[in-house]
């Protein structure tokens, strides 16, 4: 079993920043998968980053020039930076892992999941 707890989320000004943190159990994370994703109500999860366990990384295009995925292997978590925040940014945030190393995008191929963290971009 991998436990994740996130971190970070607030409510911030559109053009603003933040980080968000993953704190993951687990004595092989340095191996995991880690993705975040996103929420808001009545619409599907939306796949943000991955990073792999060599740290490799994959974005989608939506975020992909205002986003960046990192690890801590030492600390056992991920980072999401979030900058030029919009609105429509708000969301709840999720990070997930897998314990392969693989590359993935879809939400069904991540079986561990955090509880989610709050960002809300006002304009």
């Amino acid at each position: 079993q991998v436990q994740l707890v996130e971190s970070g989320g607030a409510l911030v000004q559109a053009g603003g920043s933040l980080r968000l943190s993953c704190a993951a159990s687990g004595r092989t994370f340095s191996l995991y998968t880690m993705a975040w994703f996103r929420q808001t109500p009545g619409k599907e999860r939306e796949f943000l980053a991955h990073i792999r366990g060599g740290g490799t990384t994959y974005y989608a295009d939506s975020v992909k020039s205002r986003f960046t995925v990192s690890r801590d292997n030492a600390k056992n978590t991920v980072y999401l930076q979030m900058n030029s925040l919009k609105p429509e940014d708000t969301a709840v945030y999720y990070c997930a892992a897998a314990t392969s190393n693989l590359f993935a995008a879809e939400p069904g191929r991540f079986p561990y999941w955090g509880q989610g963290t709050q960002v809300t971009v006002s304009s």
